[in-house]
């Protein structure tokens, strides 16, 4: 059966965090100094009565020493006014001990402190002093609770002759720990003071940090952050001020390509660890700043912007654009398309007229001479594509962009080299990485002297081996790394959508396949980008 806690309130105790932490810390504190205290005495007590049978006993040992008080008990009888008396009473006085006794083998009195009392047998059972044994203990006797020492009165011939008892009152043992326990409760008092400043302070610290919430409203925002990061979609990722990871939701799990385990393992891993070295780290840490900054991790394009916290830590958010900018680049592709199937209808209408005034001129062997060669003309490029190019993706991309480029002014040609059999593991990726490359090479060719475009495409095993080759101005050697960073570019972007992710997404898709892409320099000028692709064949 489990039961209900009782609220702060049905307790009496005040609602607001810090009080009941200050009250706690000083209940604490309390009960500290008094356990110590309680500690310090229980010890004390028994030291203190150790101490004095020890002296009682030492006193009893230096009397049994003295020759003449054994000489006193074998030659004068139990009398007030015997030697062995005065000696007794001499040693009580000169010790403080609250008496010294003398006894004979028989147990009978020979000096006492109450001269009465003299020739009786002692209250107390003398036979272990009288065997030759010493004795320390606390007892009580005719003159009341004593700490005591005992020891054998030896001859000079060293037989026992009697005994000696010195007894040291046990009041006085009494007396010396009460008097200690004002100052050691001083001392506890002082260390109670200081806990209970040092208890206000951090209350005062711990309310400025709770912004002085209740135990219960700040279990409630933690419970409702949870559910808010975890329900969210938007990739959310808190950093510590060391650059250590404090949180990833759910969603920033997913667009980050992390595991659910891995995920759930990435707090207190440095960022790098989790993510690697990249732009993606880059931004998230900081160490590249600017609003809605683009990166690209796995096939994802991530839009992420940073928050820094007031304790020098920082809140990232990442949002998907995958989609937007797959849909932007169809959108563009398709601008293209239609461009040049406006310019091919001008181009159609002129033929037309052209087909038209021949008929009219009764010139029909000409006419069918120019029908024949315009059809021939695209008829030739698809079939060239087609021989070459056996994905049935890769020839439509390439007889499109063919027909972009003719409205261009940029003549786009295959390399006589070029043969890719029908066998493409992801046909869908090696489009992307193609219609990025030669994109960027009619741009790139447009308006040079002698425009060209050239791709080749072909086999190598189970190697699939890409180049695009342009005429425009190339790209300098220094700068053939940085070109594959997210978001550079030499273009102005349009307004649906960033520049500077094509050439970053052909390296990431190239990596994601185990191959690579590089920039460099084509033979007769301008550039030429080369992607190799293992495994790419089935």
């Amino acid at each position: 059966m489990r039961f209900p806690l009782l609220s702060a309130r049905r307790l009496g105790l005040p609602r607001r965090a810090v009080s009941q932490i200050l009250l706690t810390q000083l209940a604490i504190a309390a009960g500290v100094a008094v356990l110590a205290t309680g500690l310090f005495l229980a010890p004390l007590g028994a030291q203190l009565d150790d101490q004095a049978m020890r002296r009682a006993l030492a006193i009893a040992q230096s009397a049994a020493a003295d020759p003449a008080l054994a000489a006193g008990v074998l030659s004068s009888g139990a009398s007030a006014d015997s030697p062995v008396q005065s000696s007794a009473e001499r040693i009580r006085r000169a010790t403080g001990a609250e008496y010294v006794v003398v006894l004979d083998l028989d147990g009978i009195r020979r000096s006492h402190p109450s001269a009465d009392r003299i020739g009786l047998p002692v209250s107390t059972d003398p036979s272990d002093a009288l065997a030759g044994r010493e004795v320390m203990e606390i007892d009580e006797g005719t003159l009341g609770r004593s700490a005591r020492g005992k020891v054998p009165l030896l001859a000079a011939d060293g037989e026992i002759v009697g005994a000696v008892s010195v007894g040291i009152a046990y009041d006085s043992v009494r007396d010396r720990l009460l008097g200690a326990i004002p100052g050691l409760l001083a001392y506890a008092g002082g260390a109670l003071a200081a806990g209970a400043l040092a208890a206000y302070l951090l209350s005062r610290r711990i309310q400025r940090q709770t912004r002085d919430l209740a135990f219960s409203d700040i279990a409630g925002l933690l419970a409702e952050r949870e559910a808010m990061l975890h329900s969210i979609r938007e990739g959310v990722i808190a950093l510590a001020p060391d650059g250590r990871v404090r949180l990833v939701n759910d969603e920033a799990a997913r667009l980050l390509g992390l595991a659910e385990d891995a995920a759930d393992g990435c707090a207190g891993r440095p960022l790098e660890d989790v993510l690697g070295a990249g732009r993606t780290a880059d931004v998230l840490s900081g160490r590249v700043t600017g609003r809605d900054l683009l990166t690209v991790q796995g096939s994802r394009v991530l839009v992420a912007n940073r928050m820094p916290t007031e304790d020098g830590g920082a809140v990232a958010t990442l949002r998907d654009r995958t989609e937007l900018e797959h849909l932007g680049r169809e959108l563009d592709s398709t601008r293209g398309l239609i461009d040049a199937l406006r310019a091919q209808d001008h181009e159609h209408a002129n033929r037309l007229h052209t087909l038209l005034g021949l008929l009219e001129l009764g010139l029909h062997e000409e006419a069918v001479e120019f029908v024949t060669e315009v059809a021939g003309v695209h008829r030739t490029t698809a079939e060239q594509v087609t021989e070459k190019v056996h994905d049935p993706l890769l020839a439509a991309l390439l007889v499109g962009k063919a027909t972009v480029a003719a409205e261009r002014g940029v003549p786009l040609r295959l390399a006589a080299t070029s043969l890719l059999p029908d066998r493409l593991v992801d046909p869908g990726g090696l489009v992307t990485i193609l219609g990025n490359l030669v994109d960027n090479a009619l741009d790139a060719a447009a308006g040079s002297a002698a425009p060209l475009v050239e791709v080749e495409l072909r086999a190598e095993g189970r190697t699939a081996v890409l180049r695009v080759r342009d005429s425009g101005p190339g790209v300098p050697a220094a700068r053939r790394e940085e070109i594959f960073t997210e978001g550079w570019s030499t273009k102005q972007p349009k307004a649906h959508r960033e520049r500077g992710l094509g050439l970053a997404l052909v390296r990431r898709l190239a990596e994601r396949q185990g191959g690579s892409a590089r920039a460099g320099e084509a033979a007769d000028g301008g550039a030429e980008f080369s992607v190799v692709l293992p495994e790419a064949l089935r």
